[in-house]
């Protein structure tokens, strides 16, 4: 379409004529501030640098992120994606300050639902949307984000940043996190063979991770604690940086296994649901699995938040992880090579129970939480 030339008369309007003409509008004055994304961009550029692995270079600034899945080598790759957010402890984030773990949390959400199927991640991509944006803010959370791929293996390649006046409350963000992976097709997990008498081995988690947290919000309030106030569970900690504990990432270990092609035939990350709820995510119909509880000890901070509301074992191990982050679930006769390999990759390895037949329960315990 051709340019419209604008009449010489139109453009010599009086001074007197201009003074009452309308403000013309800008988009700051809705309050989106343009100048604000960019500096935020300029920052992060050098974050999601750091995260480059073979297949990403980490530029931004593209319309889409690129990733060269011919450059990993693969035979023949089945792609895998997860999404996720970070839920309700964004919460805390927001209250107390701190930023800067909630990014890992994003990642860790993604990137331990692609390991169960045998999915090395390759790249990553967020989204960040408040109200009004708080350049530093998001600078600490996007610094997390590229702090969990680093810990991933995977590249950061691309995000969004939405300013919506309106949409949230002042100080208000939210997150969500996207990521692929690919796994040699004849690797996938589970494999069809899991069978009863196969070991279930539990990871240790981190704490809390991401799952529950408007329970624990809740409890804290009715606790009367501060953020900045000592944890009950640990004095050395405040109880914003105990919760805010960021969800561990199994990738890097679990993937050491995979390659050494240990006999693991299913993983599961325990998150919502709890073992109830993901273990039966991996079974045939006909087998279920059994857990000791007495196997492991429950972490200080669970101790507390079962005291604080005075849970039952059955909510408390649907609603947390209760100390186990991720199971494998493994041939007898490769048990101790699986966890040698574990145990080596800074893993805190703990056989907890076995497959069974299926029961009224596809998962049933013994012993006590405590």
């Amino acid at each position: 379409m051709a340019n419209v030339a604008i009449p010489m008369k139109e453009q010599s309007m009086s001074d007197d004529s201009s003074k009452n003409s309308p403000k013309s509008a800008t988009y700051a004055d809705a309050g989106v501030d343009i100048e604000a994304g960019n500096t935020l961009v300029e920052r992060i550029a050098p974050l999601a640098k750091s995260t480059a692995r073979i297949g990403a270079d980490s530029d931004l600034g593209g319309f889409g992120g690129l990733f060269d899945l011919a450059a990993c080598k693969f035979d023949d790759p089945v792609l895998v994606a997860a999404n996720d957010g970070v839920g309700t402890k964004l919460k805390i984030a927001i209250e107390s300050g701190i930023h800067d773990t909630v990014g890992i949390d994003l990642v860790a959400m993604c990137v331990n639902d692609l390991i169960v199927q045998g999915a090395e991640p390759l790249f990553f991509l967020d989204y960040f949307a408040s109200g009004k944006l708080n350049v530093d803010a998001a600078t600490d959370v996007i610094a997390g984000i590229a702090a969990g791929c680093r810990q991933a293996g995977c590249a950061l390649i691309g995000g969004e940043t939405a300013e919506m006046p309106g949409m949230y409350a002042d100080g208000d963000y939210d997150l969500a996190g996207f990521s692929v992976g690919a796994v040699e097709r004849r690797k996938v997990l589970p494999r069809d063979d899991i069978a009863a008498g196969d070991i279930i081995l539990g990871l240790a988690s981190n704490g809390i991770h991401s799952n529950g947290f408007s329970l624990v919000r809740k409890l804290v309030a009715q606790e009367g604690l501060a953020w900045d106030a000592p944890s009950p569970a640990n004095g050395s900690k405040t109880v914003a940086e105990e919760l805010l504990t960021p969800t561990r990432i199994y990738v890097k270990s679990v993937l050491q296994a995979l390659r050494a092609n240990a006999p693991i035939k299913g993983l599961v990350h325990i998150t919502g649901g709890g073992f109830q709820e993901n273990l039966p995510r991996v079974l045939p119909d006909d087998l279920g699995a059994h857990i000791d509880l007495d196997a492991w000890k429950l972490p200080a901070v669970f101790q507390w938040l079962q005291s604080a509301g005075h849970m039952e074992p059955h909510e408390m191990l649907r609603t947390f992880n209760c100390g186990i982050g991720m199971t494998l679930i493994v041939a007898p006769d490769g048990l101790a090579d699986v966890m040698a390999i574990l145990a080596a990759e800074g893993e805190t390895v703990i056989p907890i129970g076995t497959i069974t037949a299926r029961a009224e329960e596809a998962v049933s315990f013994s012993g006590n939480l405590a």
